[in-house]
């Protein structure tokens, strides 16, 4: 017994280097920025375009997730990190060759001297093995085997940093879904704030053509002069200036979200052309930020890094310890092709070694500084992806914040103007005033209108730039959460 438990040690032997722990990282306990108390289910998150209420931005995000090139490519490295871990993982097996071989061979007269009557008997045996002159064929089929036993753990550290790796490459598919996501989310409320800029802006246009047929009429009866009319003729053209723009970055959006979509850019241009209103912006509870270290996929990514990069140095440090191996070439050999399968044509080698370190010119002692010191930035990135993480949070928040409380002091303005181009219209109609003061109220309520879409457009971005800050997006937050 006490043999087997000799044997069972030795064959399963220790791992040197050290053994990775997740490391300590405190947060703040709530958001410094103003956000709603309520802490949001991972389900919301994991499929947040949902809140905002539009189907088509539904369908884009979908097929994006589900065809984009950049998904795609992160699918592609997980294979190749699961390949990697099999091809670690095969060290830790016997390595077994099969051989077969046929040759023929002559040995020459004059390579070995010949003793007197050798050869001699039997009409001179021209045939026989290995005497000058002769010839032979070999036939050879066998096995080579080898195993190095993994007494020190190199193998087991391998495999376990190659697994590390494989987890960081799941997660930064994840990451990935996040951030095509909120590309694509990001893309089309960009497209529908133009849209809405663009119809404004046209708006524009039909105002001025109105007052510049206004400032016509008067020119012809001599109320103003031709330089009334100049000017109002540059306005038209100024405002007409702006809806070009307004098309071309329209037309550069749409061109993004088909390639977004794993398209070529003109595939959606019929199907997004048509204006459509901007979507309504749901409401975010931002929860604790805690929650970002279990829900952020590129901070989950990090820490299978740092795992990896612990593993590395217990690989670097097997190094120094002796390296055993066994090895054995069991096989059939014959001169003759017929009696090669019989039992007297077996042969076999069977061999145990040590490889035992002695010097090596500080070559190991160095590959263990290396391996410690990609430890140590792969522990800072870890924490300044945290960071990074917090800083999105309370960016998206605050900005947010700001954007609401822009749009409050805008609404109210716009609903003001509103008035006053009513009041205009009133007195217009009652001969009080001329229609240039209808106009003139008029060009405010519009100003007032293209801020407010743009506003509104800002804080549905930022809306998706906290969803996205969040770690939202990912698919499988079931599983993940035990990754």
């Amino acid at each position: 017994m006490r043999r087997v438990a000799l044997i069972s040690m030795l064959l399963t032997g220790c791992t040197v280097g050290p053994n990775y722990q997740r490391p300590s990282t405190p947060v703040p306990p709530a958001f410094a920025e103003p956000a709603p108390a309520a802490t949001p289910g991972d389900a919301n998150l994991a499929s947040w375009w949902h809140g905002f209420g539009d189907p088509e931005l539904d369908k884009l995000v979908n097929g994006a997730l589900a065809q984009n090139l950049d998904v795609e490519t992160a699918a592609a490295r997980i294979r190749e990190a699961r390949a990697h871990e099999l091809v670690a993982g095969a060290a830790a097996l016997p390595q077994v060759d099969a051989q077969a071989s046929a040759s023929r061979q002559r040995i020459s007269e004059n390579a070995i001297p010949v003793p007197p009557g050798a050869g001699s008997s039997g009409g001179g045996n021209t045939g026989s093995f290995g005497l000058p002159g002769s010839e032979f064929s070999t036939f050879r089929i066998g096995f080579d085997a080898s195993w190095e036993i993994d007494l020190f753990g190199r193998t087991r550290r391998s495999v376990e940093a190659a697994r590390a790796r494989t987890g960081a490459a799941i997660w930064n598919r994840r990451d990935v879904h996040v951030s095509v996501a909120a590309e694509v989310a990001n893309a089309y409320l960009a497209l529908r704030t133009l849209q809405q800029r663009t119809a404004i802006a046209e708006a524009e246009v039909a105002r001025q053509r109105r007052s510049l047929r206004l400032v016509g009429a008067r020119v012809r009866g001599g109320l103003v002069t031709g330089q009334d009319l100049a000017q109002q003729q540059s306005q038209l053209a100024t405002a007409q200036s702006a809806i070009p723009p307004l098309e071309a970055q329209t037309q550069a959006q749409i061109h993004a979200l088909g390639v977004l979509i794993g398209e070529t850019p003109e595939a959606v241009i019929a199907e997004l052309s048509p204006t459509a209103a901007l979507p309504s912006v749901p409401i975010v509870p931002a929860g604790l930020p805690s929650d970002l270290l279990r829900r952020r996929p590129d901070i989950r990514a990090a820490e299978r890094n740092l795992h990896a990069a612990t593993a590395e140095i217990g690989i670097a440090t097997a190094d120094l310890y002796p390296r055993f191996s066994l090895s054995a070439a069991p096989a059939l050999v014959s001169t003759a092709l017929a009696s090669l399968l019989q039992w007297g044509s077996r042969s076999y080698s069977a061999s145990a070694s040590i490889d035992l370190p002695i010097f090596d010119g500080g070559r190991t002692r160095g590959n263990i500084a290396v391996a410690n010191a990609q430890q140590e930035q792969a522990l800072i990135a870890y924490r300044k992806t945290i960071l990074t993480a917090l800083r999105d949070v309370e960016d998206a928040l605050g900005n947010i914040d700001n954007e609401r409380r822009q749009i409050a002091s805008l609404q109210s303005a716009h609903n003001s103007a509103a008035r006053a181009e009513d009041l205009a219209r009133s007195r217009y109609r009652g001969g009080l005033v001329t229609y240039s003061d209808v106009l003139q109220a008029q060009a405010g309520r519009i100003s007032l209108e293209d801020q407010l879409i743009q506003a509104r457009g800002a804080l549905a971005r930022d809306t998706v730039a906290l969803f996205k800050a969040l770690g939202g997006g990912w698919p499988e937050l079931a599983q993940g959460a035990q990754q």
